[in-house]
């Protein structure tokens, strides 16, 4: 017994070159934009901008613009926290940057060695 594809399905050899194209497109598509994602740089600011971090897609510390006003000796805690803060949310911009912006190419689709991308 043979079991009928529906139409538009199946296809043979023509079909899967065209599905291989199609992902080798997407591959390419995705190198790409994963190379622009890496050189870009965010400004993320903490502490009502007294503390600004820059970091790149590739989640490396470009800089750290700390303003007087916050450094206090007696309060170093404080001046920690707001660095902390400022790092963590500039790594939460990069990758949610990342995330939507693969998502444009791969909808909603996981790929398998991407884990935390999509």
């Amino acid at each position: 017994m043979k079991a009928r594809l529906p139409k538009g399905m199946g296809g043979g050899p023509q079909n899967m070159q065209g599905m291989l194209r199609q992902a080798q497109k997407m591959q390419e598509d995705i190198a790409a934009l994963q190379e622009e994602l890496d050189a870009r740089e965010y400004t993320v600011s903490a502490g009502g901008g007294m503390v600004s971090v820059t970091i790149t897609g590739k989640h490396e510390i470009r800089s750290i613009d700390i303003k007087p006003d916050i450094v206090d000796p007696d309060d170093i805690e404080t001046l920690s926290d707001v660095l902390v803060a400022a790092v963590n949310e500039a790594i939460r911009k990069v990758d949610e940057t990342n995330s939507e912006e693969m998502s444009k190419i791969t909808g909603s689709m996981s790929l398998p060695g991407m884990p935390g991308m999509f």
